[in-house]
């Protein structure tokens, strides 16, 4: 099961962040839209549903810790996404991305020396 868009956004600030309680996540989600107090605790309640996120209630505030790993969930959406949209070719996927001409040349230096150093590893 993948998390929802509104759901990665909330993974997302408590990788960034930590545990953190409701307050929290939605003043960070509000940086970047608006975003009702109780929208927010309504998603992250079925966010602990789904098993998403965990949750200590020892205390008035509660706390909420992410229960899935960023690197694995990444790697999951990623790769999900490439087989639905690309046919499963990172091939056309980088093209896509790179196709834009958005890339700054510090971006395309870097990206080159990551190619370089991941042909070195197979060698």
């Amino acid at each position: 099961m993948h998390p929802t868009d509104s759901e990665l956004e909330i993974l997302n600030i408590l990788w960034a962040n930590g545990p953190n309680n409701v307050r929290f996540i939605n003043e960070k989600l509000n940086q970047k839209r608006e975003v009702g107090y109780t929208t927010t605790l309504k998603i992250m309640q079925l966010m602990f549903e789904k098993g998403l996120i965990t949750r200590d209630d020892s205390n008035k505030t509660h706390i909420y810790k992410s229960n899935i790993k960023e690197g694995k969930t990444k790697q999951s959406l990623l790769q999900n996404f490439v087989q639905n949209t690309f046919n499963g070719s990172m091939k056309a996927l980088v093209v896509e991305a790179l196709g834009e001409g958005s890339s700054s040349k510090e971006e395309l230096d870097e990206i080159k020396r990551f190619i370089k150093s991941i042909q070195e590893k197979e060698q």
